[in-house]
């Protein structure tokens, strides 16, 4: 990932949506009234968990012997979710008596193959949350059924997100605690941290290193030979990750990235964005101090005009080790946060895949 990978932001209040499991749901409600009534219905309305009531149109709908079919167009709001567009088709057929809610990946929704997730080996990528949306939306229903939830193109998508490390094969996941999507809160792409760290730990995985892009990633790959279990996409987010590790631990913990975003973690920052954090040149300024640099230079690296890449670019013309600086001071910060249960190192990484930094113990 790089840094500007999330497009700005729209002018004005952002509209939320409505996740992936909350489109299957009403898909779903809407095939179960087909199935009682005899007509599919256009629109369909459903409850979530925190009492809204939101309604949704129905398409692609057909009504057989025993079964039934709708999709719902998903509608992500102002959120650039990958999914956003998307139709998100169930087919609901009666359950044997006893069995009650059997979720089924349909085309476009995938398996999962490796122990750590919410769902068992084997199981479709239908998280607990929607599960239980789905479920609210069937009761008044009767309580055996077949959900076969497909989302048309969705092992395209699935390409797009970071599925195939957490052993999640042949599509998207359907997602949503809430069924409500916050726009630009990246909640998918935390989650699939959460869960990549889940799965690193079932594992037995002692080493992990979480990378703030393509080329860091690279290099710690490089360096330390990990399998894909082991290598997480944190992009911007370095304080839901560190968080999640405080309270779900591996024993050596790698972070890697470029010298402008750890120097903002350096300074304290725990989302790392250009829209949402600034590189501080006065916390910069002040290393430089710590690192014996004259005053004009410390001047001159204050200036808020210039440049991360500036600033490293003299120092290091000046001889000072400014990379390493930056990783002992994103250390100090990212072991405050993940705890003393973690070994921590800090690697900076320049633009060539040059390792320009590193703080370990």
């Amino acid at each position: 990932m790089v840094e500007d990978e999330l497009p700005p932001k729209p002018a004005g209040p952002l509209r939320s949506g409505w996740t992936t499991g909350a489109c299957a749901a009403a898909a779903a409600k809407a095939c179960a009234i087909a199935l009682a009534v005899g007509r599919m219905p256009d629109r369909v309305t459903i409850r979530l968990p925190q009492g809204q009531m939101p309604e949704f149109a129905v398409v692609n709908a057909s009504l057989g012997t025993g079964f039934a079919q709708a999709g719902i167009v998903k509608d992500a709001g102002d959120d650039p979710d990958v999914t956003h567009g998307a139709e998100i088709r169930v087919h609901l057929a009666p359950g044997a008596p006893g069995t009650g809610l059997v979720f089924r990946a349909g085309s476009g929704v995938g398996t999962v193959t490796k122990p750590g997730l919410a769902l068992a080996v084997g199981e479709p990528a239908i998280n607990p949350g929607p599960r239980a949306i789905a479920a609210e939306a069937l009761a008044a229903f009767g309580a055996d059924w077949v959900v076969t939830i497909s989302i048309p193109g969705g092992e395209a998508l699935a390409a797009k997100t970071l599925n195939g490390r957490l052993g999640i094969v042949g599509g998207l996941s359907v997602l949503g605690t809430s069924g409500i999507v916050t726009p630009y809160s990246c909640a998918a792409w935390i989650h699939s941290i959460h869960r990549g760290i889940d799965v690193a730990r079932a594992a037995g995985l002692a080493h992990v290193a979480a990378a703030t892009g393509s080329t860091s990633e690279a290099y710690v790959r490089s360096r330390y030979d990990l399998p894909d279990e082991a290598v997480l996409d944190m992009g911007d987010f370095a304080g839901g990750t560190l968080k999640y590790l405080r309270s779900h631990p591996v024993a050596r913990v790698t972070i890697a990235g470029g010298f402008a975003k750890l120097a903002k973690l350096a300074a304290g920052a725990m989302d790392l964005h250009s829209q949402r954090s600034r590189v501080d040149n006065r916390h910069l300024a002040a290393l430089l101090r710590d690192l014996g640099a004259d005053e004009a230079l410390c001047r001159t690296a204050q200036t808020q005009d210039l440049s991360a890449g500036a600033i490293l670019a003299t120092a290091r013309a000046a001889g000072l080790p400014l990379g390493d600086a930056v990783a002992k001071a994103a250390r100090t910060v990212a072991c405050d946060v993940a705890g003393p249960a973690i070994r921590l190192d800090v690697m900076v990484v320049d633009r060539a895949g040059i390792l320009i930094g590193h703080a370990s113990e």
